[in-house]
């Protein structure tokens, strides 16, 4: 099965070095594209669905699986023709943490070999760039507000040295900045909020099951509104998080649906796993068991 493999040579990090170290080896059984700048792994895995290869494997961490599954999605027929594979390099890894595809090289390369494929939903997300249509299509979650304004404002050189820690430094940043105020839609359901996060998985940010519900093959995506985000709300959020891994009871708002509207003032950020887009408003969707993926074989 013909495999391309899309990555960041430039890439730090020990994860980074030790695919580097492995390159020989790799390429001699797939085909290696190297990507130069923002957005060239959206470039190559067109490309690479063009030229007809069935395995389109993301190396790095969310943003780049981001960037390739948006690139397999550029083709019309782009998911019927490609399977999506990972070799996850990133700091947090969530969607590889919620497929329990291996977080090491070696394990997660031999899961890609084996080529066990399985279907699972492809939320999306319309919008407009520049008074221009836009869509952007996510594999594990999305989110409006105080999520989305924390991504826009973590520095990523601080990211480099302190991992998943730049992204609490953030957030405390955008607690200073005034609210959003942001109303969801889903048919009849209306509420607001000042955070709307968006799953399609169970887990945001690594280990924190936000979306208990979820179920990545039920054609229906998670949403959690959180009516009030100040530090009340996050003193409250703490110990649960921390210890549970969890959200307290009665302080959000759940629903499921297959589509919903965001709508906001003009300066109401929007993120997809884990990467800033643009800002509301928006229009999510599902389309049911639209991404195949290499998964490791179940025992």
């Amino acid at each position: 099965m013909r495999t391309c493999i899309i990555f960041n040579p430039a890439a730090k990090g020990e994860k980074a070095g030790q695919l580097r170290r492995h390159l020989g080896k790799i390429g001699s059984q797939s085909t290696l594209k190297q990507t130069a700048g923002v957005e060239d792994a959206r470039r190559l895995a067109t490309e690479a669905v063009r030229e007809g290869f069935e395995i389109i494997v993301a190396a790095g961490g969310d943003g780049t699986l981001n960037e390739v599954l948006n690139g397999i999605a550029d083709v019309p027929d782009g998911f019927e023709r490609a399977r999506l594979g990972l070799l996850p390099l990133g700091t947090v890894n969530v969607f590889a943490r919620e497929l329990g595809i291996p977080r090491k090289l070696e394990p997660a390369w031999q899961t890609i070999l084996q080529a066990h494929e399985t279907r699972i939903d492809l939320p999306r997300v319309d919008y407009h760039v520049n008074g221009a249509p836009a869509r952007r299509c996510f594999a594990q979650l999305g989110g409006a507000g105080l999520d989305a304004r924390a991504i826009e404002l973590v520095h990523w050189s601080l990211k480099k040295k302190i991992g998943p820690l730049a992204y609490v430094v953030a957030g405390l940043r955008a607690l200073l900045q005034p609210p959003s105020k942001i109303t969801v839609t889903a048919g009849r359901l209306t509420a607001t909020g000042e955070l709307v996060l968006v799953g399609n998985g169970r887990r945001y940010g690594g280990e924190f099951k936000i979306f208990p519900k979820a179920d990545m093959r039920d054609g229906l995506l998670d949403v959690c509104i959180f009516p009030r985000v100040n530090w009340l709300t996050l003193a409250r959020c703490g110990a649960p998080l921390l210890l549970r891994r969890r959200l307290p009871s009665k302080i959000t708002e759940n629903f499921q649906t297959a589509s919903f509207t965001l709508a906001g003032s003009s300066a109401a950020p929007l993120e997809v796993d884990g990467e800033w887009i643009g800002h509301l408003p928006a229009t999510f969707s599902v389309q049911r068991s639209g991404l195949r993926v290499i998964v490791p074989r179940e025992p």
